[in-house]
């Protein structure tokens, strides 16, 4: 049995996640959403507080806290904006998870402090226009030269793309081999052959940066190669389980922001001449949204756990992200409904709510992924 209560300690620090949010983040959310400006400086201000190195090692200027903690603080920053959860989330742990999972201690010792304390982001790109779902379509080629390597291809959807002090790039090393023919390669920003485009309008989470990477004969010294050669995507599907949480504890913040704020709005409106929480088609939304909340809340804190106590966790993390996925997207249909014509205006959270929920739907392997990761794991025994 795993006891996936969190500590006193957790809890201390999810107070203290939220405090940070609602002062540095929630007076700026909706304008930073609609602006499309990525905060560059309160995120950096943030990794001051400890929260781009949740669980880098204190040694290596991190916070040497757990996956529950981490999910504790992703769920506390998307209640109030899911762009700020999306950057916390996909830099602590694809860009410092992978330096963690299978870095060398000179690659550790020279990105991870940095990367910890909020002076250089960290952006992972795996995602290419032919190569989502698939990666043995992936079309980015190293090759190998005197001295290291050389990359030509191009990456899409790449969070942090244009704001990254280094990258880790997915790279076909051996394309006889398919997903089991990819390396990790650590790339500088500012490396020449390395350009960055942006330019997408997004549905939501607009204030979370993303770009397209090109590159053109990008070279990549020999120690900057991440993982063992050939170990890129072997080594990416353990860190997709620690990545699962994360979009899962976004999602629950999404979920109980909806929640939150329907609760409130429902107490002060009157039609009919009364609060409309007094009506029971709102009361048994409001109980639906509640229950499917708390119980994707268990789902993302019993994988974190798992994650954190080093066992496996595949099925779990991708349960936790596909129910909390859709349990968000609901909610915030929900909570629209409840909010009325008010709910369709962008003077109201709930607008921007479900415009982030839908990420978590399609990020780090769609539902449609993660139930074809959930058949597989259940029909092995």
């Amino acid at each position: 049995m795993i006891d996936f209560e969190p500590t006193a300690a957790e809890r201390d620090f999810q107070e203290r996640v939220r405090t940070l949010m609602r002062e540095k983040v929630a007076p700026f959310a909706a304008r930073w959403d609609e602006e499309e400006t990525f905060p560059l400086e309160t995120v950096r201000e943030l990794g001051r507080a400890g929260l781009l190195g949740i669980t880098v090692p204190v040694e290596s200027g991190g916070l040497g806290m757990g996956c529950v903690a981490f999910a504790l603080a992703i769920e506390e920053a998307a209640r109030i904006d899911g762009s700020m959860a999306l950057t916390l989330a996909s830099h602590n742990t694809l860009a410092c998870g992978h330096l963690l999972l299978c870095g060398t201690g000179e690659q550790k010792r020279r990105w991870l402090p940095a990367m910890a304390s909020g002076e250089m982001l960290g952006a992972w790109a795996l995602t290419e226009p032919e190569a989502g779902s698939d990666p043995s379509c992936l079309r980015t080629e190293a090759k190998r030269v005197e001295g290291g390597w050389v990359l030509s291809g191009s990456k899409i959807f790449v969070t942090q793309g244009a704001v990254a002090g280094v990258y880790i790039l997915l790279a076909v090393t051996d394309p006889t081999e398919r997903s089991r023919g990819i390396s990790a390669f650590l790339v500088e920003a500012g490396s020449p052959g390395l350009k960055v485009t942006r330019g997408m309008k997004k549905m939501g989470c607009r204030s979370s940066d993303t770009a397209n990477l090109i590159l053109k004969d990008l070279f990549v010294p020999e120690e900057n190669l991440l993982g063992g050669l050939n170990q890129g995507f072997i080594d990416t599907l353990r860190l997709l389980d620690r990545g699962r949480v994360g979009i899962g504890a976004m999602a629950v913040g999404l979920a109980r922001g909806c929640l939150e704020e329907s609760t409130a709005y429902a107490r002060k409106r009157r039609q009919f001449g009364r609060s409309i929480d007094s009506f029971q088609a709102i009361q048994w939304m409001l109980a639906d949204m509640a229950t499917e909340t708390d119980a994707a809340r268990l789902l993302v804190l019993r994988a974190a756990a798992l994650v954190q106590a080093g066992k496996g966790s595949t099925r779990e993390s991708s349960m936790a992200k596909l129910f909390a996925s859709e349990v968000a997207m609901r909610a915030a249909g929900k909570a629209i409904q409840i909010h009325g014509g008010y709910g369709y205006l962008r003077t109201y959270p709930v607008e921007r709510y479900l415009r982030d929920a839908k990420l978590c739907e399609i990020g780090e392997g769609t539902s449609e992924v993660q139930r074809m990761v959930i058949a597989r794991e259940l029909l092995k025994s």
